[in-house]
């Protein structure tokens, strides 16, 4: 079955119960045995849950992976997979990443002992140089938050599997129908179902993918351990958002690529991150491995912080709010809200200036957006 097939029947067959054509949110806690030592498909919703089930299977077919798992957060699920490595273990980190990916890392993951370096994954010759003995995963975000860089994933997933490592890919910005990592040799998928999966600004969650059979069992056995799964009513809205992503990314893709191309001629823009745009320095990967350019990017503008400020203060349409990937159009200033928990000496090293905006292209009509940033700007 074709991508827009999948999101809509992908593990959602009517429910033998009633026949109720949408998965039914099993809003309970426990299942009955059918006897003594005798469970049935299900036995606790810790462990495992049919509105769940629905959505993992659903987002792994979407992937193109067999296992999928479905979490309370984006942060759970990248939380949970952390957990795979232990004190001595070394990860080697794409240095321009979500500033709450970082803070996870720096501040509770490498105070454990576990050690935790970031380089440029765009560089090979970095990357090997970077791999140790007790390298045991390259934790990658293509494109970036909020930068939009891209890593060549073909080029990282060859160089780990020489060394035996995990290559594990933040796919949130593109979702699996711009990008689908496995199929360059990625070994596992995050995302948070927050952003585009989802799509609505009405549900927090994160999802892993993987087509790993070994993997696979140890991220069951995580989840359930840890209990860090999504509960059935957010897996029944995610599930729900699935069936329209197709139609949501191609509308979002359209109108940011219009609007990063009216702001590249606007005086006072400094400079758009856009992968779309030919300035790009890296379009010609984006044309390899992405199908579109998703509906988030940054942008700097005059005038320093205060320039942005003043932008933010004036737009109508645009809502200043933290998050991305809903139907409605938002605008965030990273250094002060999303990468906030990043020092700003780091930030700095990572190119999030004072005067840069990130913005999330919604479904409004174009028109209407750009007319909203020209009347701020005026």
């Amino acid at each position: 079955m074709k991508f827009k097939t999948l999101a809509i029947h992908a593990s959602q067959k009517p429910d033998p119960a009633y026949g109720a054509v949408m998965t039914p949110i099993y809003q309970t806690s426990t299942f009955e045995f059918r006897g003594v030592n005798q469970p049935g498909p299900f036995d606790y919703s810790r462990s495992g849950n049919p509105t769940r089930k629905a959505l993992e299977d659903c987002i792994a077919a979407l992937e193109g992976g067999k296992y999928g798992f479905a979490f309370a957060t984006g942060m759970a699920a990248e939380s949970t997979l952390l957990t795979l490595y232990n004190p001595g273990d070394h990860l080697i980190v794409h240095n321009d990443l979500y500033g709450g990916t970082y803070r996870v890392l720096v501040e509770i993951i490498a105070r454990k002992g576990i050690g935790v370096e970031f380089i440029d994954l765009r560089d090979p010759a970095a990357i090997r140089a970077a791999i140790k003995p007790q390298t045991k995963a390259i934790w990658i975000e293509t494109p970036t938050n909020p930068l939009m860089n891209l890593i060549d994933l073909e080029a990282v997933s060859r160089i780990a599997r020489e060394h035996r490592i995990t290559t594990i890919c933040d796919n949130t910005f593109l979702s699996p129908f711009f990008q689908r990592p496995l199929e360059f040799g990625v070994d596992i998928v995050v995302h948070s179902t927050t952003k585009y999966v989802n799509g609505h600004s009405d549900v927090v969650g994160g999802a892993i993918v993987t087509g790993d059979s070994g993997l696979g069992e140890k991220i069951t056995y995580l989840q359930n351990a840890l209990g860090t799964c999504a509960g059935p009513q957010d897996c029944f809205l995610v599930l729900r958002g699935l069936k329209t992503l197709a139609i949501r990314m191609e509308e979002h893709n359209r109108n940011a690529l219009a609007i990063a191309r009216w702001l590249q001629k606007h005086p006072k823009t400094i400079e758009v991150f856009h992968p779309g745009l030919e300035t790009h320095p890296q379009r010609e990967l984006a044309s390899r491995q992405m199908k579109g350019f998703g509906g988030t990017f940054s942008f700097r503008v005059r005038g320093g912080q205060e320039g942005a400020f003043s932008l933010l203060r004036k737009l109508r349409l645009f809502t200043l709010a933290e998050s991305l990937g809903g139907v409605e159009s938002l605008i965030d200033h990273p250094a002060t809200m999303t990468h906030v928990s990043i020092p700003a000496d780091v930030r700095g090293a990572m190119g999030i200036t004072d005067d840069l905006i990130r913005v999330s292209v919604g479904l409004e009509d174009v028109e209407d957006l750009i007319a909203d940033l020209e009347s701020a700007m005026a």
